[in-house]
Order: structure tokens, then sequence, then C-alpha cells
């Protein structure tokens, strides 16, 4: 019996699809890493119950904190991005978070770099508060170690591409080392691709030079060089519009019964084009959360969605030849120098 909510929330599904593609489906994924995290400062005395963590977020990392503080006893501050919407601001005050949102802003790098000028303010005037750097601290790949093995016993790793929102890095880098290693953690010859999934914009894989005129997808890209990201875990990219990702929520809902955010829609299109292209191996994919967020801004879009049947990827060989809707290159576990494009 789970001994709080957050453990509970934090417990992915897995879910066949057909007989090659399977979804790990999250209510909200951020969870998992942010009690591993908490869990891991508090055992090696890093901090203590009742201290105050403190972090930067556009909305999920907010709530999955907020959880993990709930369940240890510690205090929560958010320094939030003008996108946290009504229902997480009620939240996090119920749950006894303190929420600083940012003004509104059209520029999400300006709305990124603000954020983190304001947490170095805050650490200035109260040094005992403990920066938790949800995307520069690897201790947010713990959590993922349990789901890697819960994939082992229900997928095997022979012959298996994992396909997700590149984020922060946690959750895919950390499924891929997980994974690749055998169960007693060293280094194994598992056969595991990891198959990143982007928006355009995003400065992570070298896309910065390239827009979506419809939105940036939060949460799968960065504004700003991500310490958590390992690319040379990746061994291929895919690039995704908001239209094309718009497309394979609404199929993934129409087809499967599976709601679920706009990044899942992402990785639902691309774990399709992978399982397309390599008929030996099993293709999963991860839903981060849930679509109720994305009611208006997705859902209610339905009858203006593509059929993804007519989707199908630019391939590229570099990034200066990236094109919306959707590119895909091969990325071959590259080093992060790679991410940056010659002129």
């Amino acid at each position: 019996m789970d001994q709080h909510i957050a453990e509970s929330i934090g417990r992915p599904d897995l879910i066949r699809l057909d007989d090659r593609l399977v979804c790990l489906r999250f209510e909200t994924m951020k969870v998992v890493s942010a009690l591993a995290a908490v869990r891991h400062l508090l055992d090696t005395g890093a901090v203590r119950r009742g201290d105050t963590l403190l972090d930067s977020s556009s909305g999920i990392y907010a709530y999955a904190l907020a959880l993990a503080c709930h369940r240890h006893g510690m205090h929560c501050h958010i320094v939030g991005s003008t996108t946290v919407d009504h229902t997480l601001r009620t939240q996090l005050a119920v749950l006894g978070a303190t929420l600083e949102q940012m003004e509104p802003c059209s520029d999400l790098k300006l709305d990124q770099k603000r954020r983190v000028e304001r947490i170095h303010e805050i650490l200035a005037e109260r040094p005992e508060y403990h920066w938790m750097r949800q995307y520069h601290d690897d201790i947010h790949y713990l959590g993922y170690r349990a789901i890697a093995d819960r994939i082992r016993e229900a997928t095997g790793t022979d012959g298996l591409t994992v396909v997700g929102g590149v984020g922060s890095g946690a959750s895919t880098g950390a499924l891929a080392r997980y994974l690749r290693a055998d169960p007693a953690g060293s280094a194994g010859s598992a056969d595991v691709e990891l198959v990143g999934v982007q928006p355009y914009g995003s400065v992570t894989f070298g896309a910065e030079h390239v827009s979506d005129p419809e939105i940036i997808i939060a949460g799968i890209g960065s504004s700003i060089p991500f310490g958590n990201v390992s690319h040379e875990l990746y061994d291929t990219l895919h690039w995704i519009s908001f239209d094309a990702a718009l497309a394979g929520s609404v199929d993934l809902l129409r087809r499967h019964a599976v709601f679920a955010g706009l990044s899942t829609g992402a990785g639902y299109l691309a774990a399709r084009h992978e399982r397309d292209r390599s008929p030996g191996r099993t293709v999963l994919f991860i839903a981060a959360d849930t679509g109720h967020r994305y009611v208006d801004t997705v859902y209610a879009r339905h009858h203006e969605a593509a059929s993804i049947t007519d989707l199908a990827p630019r391939e590229v060989s570099d990034q200066s030849r990236l094109a919306l809707p959707w590119s895909r290159m091969r990325w071959n576990r590259a080093p992060a120098a790679a991410a940056v494009m010659s002129s």
C-alpha cells in the first residue's frame, strides 16, 4: 500500500497498443524524479526535514516538487513561468508551496532567463534554501531505475527502442542508461536505442534557428543549455511541430483511447515511424502527463487535425536542413558539441 499519493501518481502504466508499440503512461512523470531526488538529499544529509527546496518551473516540475515536499515534510518555493495556469496555482497554494510567477512574456528564452536570475537573487537572500537544479543535477535520474526494471521485465531489452521528449534530459537519458546496463548496474550489451523528440526552436540539439509559428511545445525543448542532457545517449532525433503533434495527440486518443499531453502526441508520431521502419524492434514511447491541460489548445481543435498517414518526416543529415512540420536525423550518440550548428 502506498504511503502517499505522490507514490501512486508517479507509478506509470505500461500499455501495449499493438504487437510492437508500447505506451509508458504517467499521470505526472516528474513526480518520479522529484520524489527520488528529495529522498536522496534527505538520506545523504544534504537537506533536513523542514528545509525549503527551491526551483524554477514552467509547471509540471512545480507540482512534482510540491508533492515530494508534502511527502517528506519540506517547504517548497517555486519561481514559475508565465505558463503556470490557474488550476496549478490553486493546487500549489493548497499544498503549501509558495509561487512567484513571472510577468507575462512572449519570449520563452527571456522568461527562462528571468526565472534563473530570480533564483540567484533568492539564494543570495536565503542561502539556507536548497536549489534543486532540475535541469542540471543528475540526482533527477535516480527515480527512473525502478521504471527501467519494470520495462525490462515487461518487454525485454533485445531490440527495444525508447522514444520520448528530451526536455531536461532526465527521463529519456535515465531510462536509456539503466536499460543498457545489466540489472546489477554495470555496462551491458542490451540492444536499446534511444530516440529523442524536440520542438523547433530548441537549442538542445541545435534547432534554435527554426521557429514554429504556432507554438513551442513546452517541456520537451529548451531555450538554454541543460546539464542533464547526455547527448551521447541518443541514436536518433525527431523535430516535430505543434500541428504535427496535435495530429498525433488526436489520433492517439481516437485510435487507442489514450488521453495525453501534446509532447506525447509528438512522441507517438515518432514512435509509429520508428516501428514501421524497423520491423524487428519493439518501440516504447513515453506519455509524460494527461491531456487535461490541453483540452482547449489541442483537443478542442480535433477537427483541424491532419491524418497521421499523410505525415512523414523529412530525413536530414544536419540541422541546417531542418524544416517544418517534421524532420528526422540520425544522431549516432554524438557528443554535445555536435548540437552546435556550423554557420
